[in-house]
């Protein structure tokens, strides 16, 4: 497995400061400053721009490293693909996600106060850079000046993109303030969003960021497979494509996509040369091809074959660094620890953690029994030996809404002496340092998403993706595409969203339906019991999440809760 070198500290603009930082590793993340920065005396020199830069990354990365409830826990929680689960003593906050149903716990109505500040927070910082950009003494001839502003731009679209996916209303800021504002057009979200995109394609060098040294910054064909997702996503929820105006009012340009420009971006990714299909699914994931030495540090080179983090398939990735502790420098894959077994289950590579997110049964019958992805994306508990375990029955009645099926893809990793997994040193701190990446967007959904918006290549790509999975060519059609989609991103924060762009309009009934149908038996701490998902409760809500209610009351009454949920 690679070692991660990454190593972020708190280096970026927040509330209007730069903070130094020091690092010690050896990628683009890394930087040396020994003094404290402002707006007064920064913003001057492309350095400048190249650690608020940094900032950025800095600030999206939070994202996922500073709150157990991030976006992706969410999608993979209100998913017909897991229960919310967790320990059976625990609070019910997940439960009120999975089911859509504040009733579960009805004093919890901040779920996403964490993640609705960090957010912003992430917003800001893009803001503080992109706004700057003409007082910046930009060096003659250098292509810096489109590439960082590109990044910075790609990294606002996909903040943006991920907050309005999941609370469907929400404040839209383009430049840095701090003010009360009320909720935007979801069009002009999603204008400053094509607008980011369409600048990051256009300013972004083709040759840029490529190569594993590069892995995690933003490219060129990042955002051009982006700009497809945002496409397919707008034009299912909303029922049109965009056709947005501009708004004075809010900052935001006039902006418009079509099919055809959807189309033509993932094409590009395509015939760029520059990615191509790991040859083996499981080889995507470190638990599924990762093997542990026993008693030791570290993975058994000879038979582990894990494609490393930077692989061919890699079309964005959100990094992680193992350099986390206690004192405000939350760097690690924070949310991962959420989702391992309960209890003292470690199975080398396999790890502990909090048995979030247990596989819903009736997910597994859209596998074709012929499909390699299956045993790569779940962990069977009995088929796999773990039940045997001593600690096993202990581990169970510990556990909520237990399947005896766990998510494989992003399970906390454990070398044979049962240290964290991810880090070189052998640290034992199983919350802080788990440092798998977040895959935001492979190879395979380009592929995927190009046969959708009807390439002429389109029976080629979808099955060049069924064929790495052991499967058989079968007509290209939306609902087989749908059906491939399902299995091909199972996990991955994906599926959700592919099921919200059914709605045609707003008409979240499929949704709904495909919710109620995950609906299935389990056991709370041991004794027999039942998930019921509600259609009427996704209907009600029109699949869109809770606002945090401090965020309400901080409004002043600026903001408005979404459909459904509680307001007090």
């Amino acid at each position: 497995m690679n070692k991660f070198k990454f190593n972020i500290f708190s280096l970026g603009l927040v509330a209007g400061s730069l903070l130094g930082a020091t690092s010690c590793g050896d990628s683009f993340l890394d930087v040396t400053s020994k003094t404290e920065s402002n707006t007064d005396n920064f913003y001057k020199t492309e350095n400048d721009a190249w650690r608020a830069l940094i900032g950025c990354y800095d600030g999206w990365r939070q994202v996922g490293s500073n709150t157990t409830l991030n976006f992706y826990m969410a999608s993979t929680i209100m998913s017909d693909e897991t229960y919310g689960a967790t320990g059976n003593g625990d609070g019910r906050n997940y439960q009120v996600i999975d089911r859509f149903d504040q009733s579960q716990s009805p004093a919890d109505l901040d779920l996403y106060k964490e993640l609705w500040k960090i957010s912003y927070a992430a917003v800001y910082r893009c803001n503080e850079l992109i706004t700057r950009e003409d007082q910046i003494q930009w060096t003659e001839g250098s292509a810096n000046r489109g590439l960082y502003i590109g990044e910075a731009r790609a990294i606002r679209a996909l903040m943006y993109f991920d907050m309005v996916r999941l609370w469907g209303n929400i404040p839209l800021f383009l430049e840095p303030v701090n003010a009360n504002r009320e909720q935007a057009d979801p069009d002009a979200v999603y204008a400053a969003i094509v607008d980011d995109l369409k600048y990051a394609i256009a300013n972004i060098p083709a040759d840029a960021n490529l190569g594993v040294d590069n892995s995690g910054r933003i490219t060129k064909y990042a955002a051009e497979a982006l700009l497809a997702r945002v496409y397919l996503y707008y034009t299912g929820y909303y029922g049109h494509e965009l056709n947005f105006a501009g708004s004075e009012e809010e900052g935001v340009p006039a902006a418009s996509l079509t099919k055809a420009e959807a189309l033509a971006a993932v094409e590009d990714v395509i015939s760029s040369g520059n990615f191509q299909l790991v040859e083996d699914y499981k080889n995507l994931w470190p638990a599924a091809s990762l093997v542990a030495i026993p008693g030791e540090n570290g993975w058994d080179t000879a038979k582990s074959t894990y494609a490393g983090d930077a692989n061919s398939e890699i079309i964005i990735q959100q990094k992680y660094t193992p350099t986390g502790d206690w004192n405000g420098r939350h760097d690690g894959n924070y949310w991962i620890i959420m989702v391992g077994m309960r209890g003292n289950l470690d199975k080398p590579p396999y790890g502990r953690g909090w048995g979030a997110c247990t596989v819903c049964p009736t997910y597994l019958s859209k596998y074709e029994s012929a499909d390699t992805r299956l045993q790569a994306s779940v962990i069977d508990l009995y088929g796999e030996g773990i039940s045997e375990n001593p600690e096993f029955n202990t581990s169970v009645k510990d556990w909520r809404e237990f399947t005896g099926y766990c998510m494989k893809k992003y399970i906390p990793l454990r070398y044979g002496n049962g240290m964290v997994g991810g880090d070189p040193n052998g640290t034992s701190n199983m919350q802080l340092n788990n440092i798998q990446p977040l895959t935001i967007m492979r190879y395979a959904d380009v592929l995927l998403m190009a046969a959708e918006l009807g390439s002429g290549n389109a029976q080629s790509y979808f099955d060049q993706v069924r064929k790495r999975a052991g499967l058989a060519s079968i007509n290209v059609s939306h609902d087989n595409i749908m059906k491939e989609r399902a299995v091909e991103f199972a996990f991955e924060g994906i599926r959700y969203w592919d099921l919200m762009r059914q709605a045609n309009g707003g008409d979240v009934t499929a949704l709904a339906d495909a919710l109620a149908a995950s609906s299935g038996d389990v056991k709370n701490g041991g004794v027999a019991g039942r998930v019921e998902i509600m259609r009427q409760n996704v209907i009600d809500k029109k699949g869109l999440s809770q606002i945090p209610f401090e965020q309400l009351t901080l409004s002043n009454g600026m903001l408005v809760q979404n459909s459904g949920w509680s307001a007090k």
